[in-house]
């Protein structure tokens, strides 16, 4: 099948009892057993260990991927903790992208490095950088390509090629462009994670999370973890997600034509005095993202003259734009990661990867693209 059609039908079948054509909500704490001896014969005991509303879910994005399998969790970070907990041991080092989602390093920083766990935030844009951070005791590379919020990118398929002849996994965040822009385990990665709190739901709707692997081997540990520390995704969640996916890439579509739109137009405002977006050919990384995706995704940011003052003064001034913490929903929302979702990030940190205090992230929806200028329009000229 191909991607359109597997985002409506891949792991999904009519009710067998109904005929339903929406995958039931199996809100049910456990499943009634045959027998003793045939224990588990339905493949389903205690949800918390797998349920048929979330499998369906983790079906089909494993499809979408072209990927052996996949774990669903309550959360994109519960996703994130669930690939270290699999993968590293005490005393083991770990190599992260430099510029990752606040969450991401907060999880290594103040919760990992506790229990020993070793690691080095890397310049991945540089695959050479990877090689020469590599250790003895490394483990795992972590790469979020494109980056929150810098949008930063990696090539996919170069650290692959290092992480395989290393013996290393390789992890990519893939939430930004999802599988119908970007397949990592195509360009050679071992593990996926996603935040389907963002394009997947796309509608605001739900906190998600899933790990897509490579192989059997890598899905096993992962799903021991999701048991073992109870972070499975809910039935009500699964659901909700999997109604938001069916129409994932015409979302994604709408919303990165907006956001062409947007840069655009941002690009050319005397009040701005950068923009990125990946599709502008002023983009740094412009060719590697055509190389290695097929759409340039709906996230940009820019800053204004003024810095944060005007940043700040711009967020309470716009009207379309929602000031708030997501991405990936169909209304268009903007965002200050300073103060909002990479606070956990010292200052000196954040400057050294190029989050500065006056960088305004959007994440474009699917309103008219006119409407959404013609509000940052009247925004910008009242600064």
């Amino acid at each position: 099948m191909r991607f359109r059609t597997k985002q409506i039908h891949a792991g999904v079948t009519p009710d067998p009892t109904t005929g339903a054509i929406l995958t039931p909500i199996h809100q049910s704490t456990t499943f009634v057993q045959p027998s003793v001896d045939e224990y588990m014969a339905t493949g389903y005991s205690y949800s918390r260990s797998g349920n048929p509303t979330v499998r369906a879910l983790e079906e089909k994005v494993a499809a979408l991927e072209n990927a052996a399998d996949a774990a669903a969790f309550g959360t994109g970070m519960a996703a994130t903790n669930a690939v270290m907990l699999a993968m590293l041991n005490a005393g083991e080092h770990v190599i992260f992208s430099d510029v990752v989602y606040g969450g991401t390093y907060r999880l290594a920083t103040q919760v990992y490095r506790r229990f020993g766990v070793e690691y080095d935030f890397v310049d991945t844009s540089n695959p050479a950088n990877v090689a020469a951070t590599v250790k003895d005791n490394t483990r795992l590379i972590f790469t979020e390509t494109p980056a929150n919020p810098t949008l930063k990118v990696t090539d996919i398929a170069a650290v692959s090629e290092f992480a395989t002849t290393a013996g290393i996994p390789h992890c990519v965040d893939n939430t930004f462009l999802t599988p119908y822009y970007q397949r990592p385990i195509e360009l050679g990665a071992d593990l996926i994670v996603h935040s389907t709190t963002k394009y997947l739901d796309g509608h605001n709707a739900t906190v998600g999370g899933a790990v897509v692997a490579r192989t059997d081997e890598l899905q096993e540990k992962i799903k021991f973890i999701q048991n073992s520390t109870g972070t499975t995704m809910s039935p009500q969640v699964a659901w909700l997600t999997l109604q938001g996916v069916k129409t994932l890439s015409e979302r994604l579509d709408r919303q990165s034509a907006n956001a062409m739109q947007i840069a655009r137009f941002l690009e050319a405002h005397p009040k701005v005095t950068k923009v990125a977006y990946p599709g502008l050919e002023s983009f740094p990384q412009h060719e590697l993202v055509k190389k290695q995706a097929s759409g340039f995704g709906a996230m940009a940011w820019f800053e204004l003259t003024g810095g944060l003052e005007a940043g700040k003064k711009l967020m309470g001034l716009v009207q379309l734009w929602t000031l708030a913490e997501n991405l990936g929903s169909v209304e268009s929302l903007i965002t200050h990661p300073v103060t909002m979702t990479h606070a956990a990030i010292e200052p000196e940190e954040r400057l050294r990867i190029g989050i500065t205090d006056g960088l305004v992230r959007i994440s474009v929806g699917m309103e008219d693209a006119e409407d959404l200028i013609e509000d940052l329009d009247q925004a910008l000229h009242r600064i």
